[in-house]
């Protein structure tokens, strides 16, 4: 974990000037290290933060805004002095390909098996129980979409990530998908990104602004 914060990285390497080395949170933000901030008030609760279906200290967070997790990078930075992020969609592609070339899966040719829970669910399974990805990553395409830094369109924030929610719970790396920002829905979480090269930051910070 970085110094003050209260989530565990992964450092992704670089693959050239364009593509900076970057640390990746190692899995989907937890109810667990959401409520340091939402304990502090600079985040707000989000909804079913106390549903028995969801509230467990090791499931991923859902039911935040892109406000909010982009608010929720924000603390972290001023916890211990780095520069917190959400990933733009390029970053977390790279990161969900584990090294390897256009994977079908984060895994390779296919999903390690029990990797995902079958049957029907009422909420999403714990945070970091499965196989890490190439880079040390769990969940990579499971469980969440998860907000990126990117917009999608007018007024759409770009995202990516499977869904437990869905009659398929993966999704391949290369995978899209988008959301106005201030929706709030019980199968979007997030990832926090820490920069490695702080002058990266001029070239990938998107402007934020009002939908």
């Amino acid at each position: 974990m970085g110094a003050g914060v209260p989530i565990a990285v992964v450092e992704i390497p670089g693959a050239g000037t364009p593509a900076p080395a970057f640390g990746l949170g190692r899995t989907p933000v937890t109810n667990r290290e959401y409520a340091a901030a939402v304990a502090r008030g600079r985040v707000p609760a989000p909804p079913w933060w106390t549903d028995p279906d969801f509230s467990a200290p090791g499931l991923p967070v859902v039911g935040v805004s892109w406000d909010d997790a982009a608010a929720f990078c924000a603390w972290l930075a001023e916890q211990d002095g780095g520069r917190w992020r959400l990933p733009t969609e390029a970053e977390w592609e790279r990161a969900a390909c584990g090294g390897l070339a256009a994977p079908r899966t984060p895994w390779g040719d296919a999903v390690p098996q029990s990797e995902i829970p079958a049957g029907a669910l009422v909420g999403p399974w714990e945070a970091g129980r499965g196989t890490p990805n190439g880079f040390g990553l769990c969940d990579m395409g499971t469980i969440v979409h998860e907000w990126c830094l990117d917009w999608n369109g007018p007024g759409r924030r770009a995202s990516r990530g499977g869904s437990w929610r869905h009659a398929v719970r993966w999704s391949p790396p290369s995978a899209r998908s988008s959301l106005p920002p201030s929706y709030r829905y019980s199968d979007y979480g997030f990832r926090a990104l820490r920069e490695t090269m702080p002058e990266a930051v001029s070239s990938v910070i998107a402007p934020v602004r009002n939908s």
